[in-house]
């Protein structure tokens, strides 16, 4: 713990003198870690910075203070990188437990992932992103869509573009969580489809070891081959594996028909309890659940060299604000 706390101080200091254009002195320091929560004094900061020095972190200017170096920055991201190391873990679990949609009575949030993208692209894609909707590669069939200076989370609408919204898969850890189900978020991965049918996991990232939405990085790495889903039903496809306990089996599958049946998506596989799931094992006394990926229909973009950004639990949308697929090209005036 206290190592675990000396590099959170290394990593305060460094991300200070990152911050500030100018050269800082210790009291500057002092007076800045202050307000961030730590208690250090003048002197041992000032053995924090000598140490700095000599690894060649920071750079001493004399009287004005100390700034950082670019070796500094790199290991300031070093750092920064390992601190978030199982952050997409810790962001579902505060998601799940946040989302406040009440199944029986059709209100409230769900998780939502955004997708940035220019009008005039999307329209142009639009019947391929209908497609993945059709064969069912994508999480439940609502959607929403959000215009120029319009906010989702922490994301605005830029001019000329629009923000195309879909159902996060962690909406469904969230309703499970309502009715007593802990679900376990395991990784996501590359499913293997042929004639339309998964047959096996191609690529696995635990959630627990990344900093980032390993579907985002599959898109982005153009690992995905949704065109040839869509065409013929041999591709690969984003889905995310669960585990719950055994005993919620029955529940978790009517839980799954109610959301399937209101447009919010279910699992694509369930296994039984203690039995692998497409040669993935999991936990004596759990079933493995496999979920398909809420960013799946932003792929198609990606795959076509279309400029998208897009963000994976980008943040909560009430449930009445979505609609079905069908109806975007009518929203959207064409």
């Amino acid at each position: 713990m206290e190592a675990e706390s000396q590099k959170a101080k290394e990593l305060a200091i460094l991300g200070i003198l990152d911050e500030n254009e100018r050269p800082l002195s210790g009291a500057d320091l002092e007076a800045l870690l202050r307000d961030k929560g730590y208690e250090l004094s003048e002197r041992t900061i000032r053995l924090y910075l000598q140490r700095f020095d000599a690894e060649g972190l920071t750079e001493s200017l004399g009287k004005q203070g100390r700034k950082i170096t670019d070796k500094g920055r790199m290991r300031l991201d070093e750092q920064r990188l390992m601190h978030r190391v199982g952050y997409m873990s810790a962001r579902i679990d505060q998601m799940t437990y946040t989302m406040d949609f009440d199944l029986p009575r059709r209100k409230g949030t769900v998780v939502i992932n955004l997708a940035i993208i220019k009008k005039d692209d999307f329209l142009a894609y639009l019947p391929m992103v209908e497609q993945v909707f059709e064969k069912g590669y994508a999480m439940g069939t609502l959607v929403s869509l959000v215009g120029p200076g319009e906010r989702i989370g922490a994301y605005v609408i830029p001019d000329g573009h629009i923000g195309f919204c879909t159902v996060c898969s962690v909406t469904l850890n969230g309703v499970f969580l309502k009715y007593g189900i802990p679900t376990r978020s395991l990784f996501s991965g590359l499913l293997q489809l042929e004639q339309g049918q998964a047959v096996r996991f191609v690529e696995l990232i635990s959630y627990d070891g990344t900093s980032i939405d390993p579907l985002q990085l599959f898109i982005r790495g153009k690992m995905t081959d949704y065109l040839g889903a869509i065409k013929n039903g041999n591709g690969r496809i984003g889905a995310g594996f669960r585990e719950i306990p055994g005993e919620s089996y029955q529940l978790a599958a009517d839980l799954a028909r109610q959301l399937q049946d209101i447009g919010l998506g279910a699992f694509l596989k369930i296994g039984r309890p203690s039995r692998d799931l497409l040669n993935v094992p999991v936990h004596e006394g759990c079933c493995g659940l496999i979920v398909i990926g809420g960013l799946n229909p932003v792929a198609v973009f990606e795959e076509s060299g279309i400029p998208v950004s897009y963000n994976a639990l980008a943040g909560y949308m009430e449930f009445n604000r979505l609609f079905h697929y069908s109806q975007m090209r009518e929203r959207l005036g064409s």
